[in-house]
């Protein structure tokens, strides 16, 4: 029997997955995790054929728990199904060992496929990521200034170019507003950028944000 874990913090979505992959797959048992560290335990404590993880929970986060897996299950296949579109996310989640990353506006096809080519120890990559991809490994561009950030540098950065305070981004990712500031003080070191709407003016005119 193929068994599947969905971790995904809105019931509503774990609901609508479960849904698609108990009629795309039998004999099949789906289970679900509310967030990173559910998700993990299940991880450690049982054993899947397959992992689809959402990228944004409380607390740790998809690249959090992606990591996490790829150092304790090397072998076990995760998929990224976010709502954030590729240009923020997807290189880092293929990087990090992700066998795909797809957006939640995708067809329940499309993840059936990208499923589908998981659990035969293959990548699904998109054709706009497919693009995504060439372009990275172009030698004649230069390395943007947020590939320098660290996983979670990078997420606070879209979080204060979004327009987020630093007590609400501390509250979504509940960590201190200590631990959040600094992270903002890396950034603004690595990125040379002296303050938030440097920062924002940055993440629109690299199209991270819109």
């Amino acid at each position: 029997m193929l068994r599947i874990l969905i971790a995904d913090d809105h019931e509503i979505v774990r609901k609508g997955l479960n849904n698609v992959l108990t009629e795309a797959f039998q004999p099949v048992k789906v289970e679900e995790a509310r967030n990173g560290q559910e998700a993990m335990s299940k991880v450690l404590k049982g054993e899947y054929d397959l992992v689809v993880l959402d990228m944004k929970m409380p607390g740790k986060s998809g690249l959090d728990v992606l990591k996490e897996i790829r150092q304790h299950r090397p072998k076990l296949p995760v998929l990224i199904l976010s709502m954030h579109p590729e240009e923020q996310f997807a290189i880092r989640a293929i990087r990090a060992g992700a066998a795909g990353y797809l957006t939640k506006e995708c067809a329940g096809d499309e993840l059936v496929l990208a499923i589908r080519k998981a659990l035969k120890g293959e990548r699904y990559i998109s054709g706009s990521l497919a693009q995504i991809l060439a372009g990275e490994l172009d030698s004649d561009s230069e390395k943007p200034l947020h590939e320098f950030l660290s996983d979670r540098e990078y997420q606070v950065m879209l979080m204060i170019a979004s327009g987020k305070t630093v007590g609400a981004i501390a509250k979504e990712l509940c960590l201190s507003v200590k631990t959040i500031s600094s992270y903002r003080t890396n950034i603004l070191l690595k990125t040379r950028m002296k303050n938030n709407s440097e920062i924002t003016h940055y993440a629109i005119q690299t199209k991270l944000v819109d």
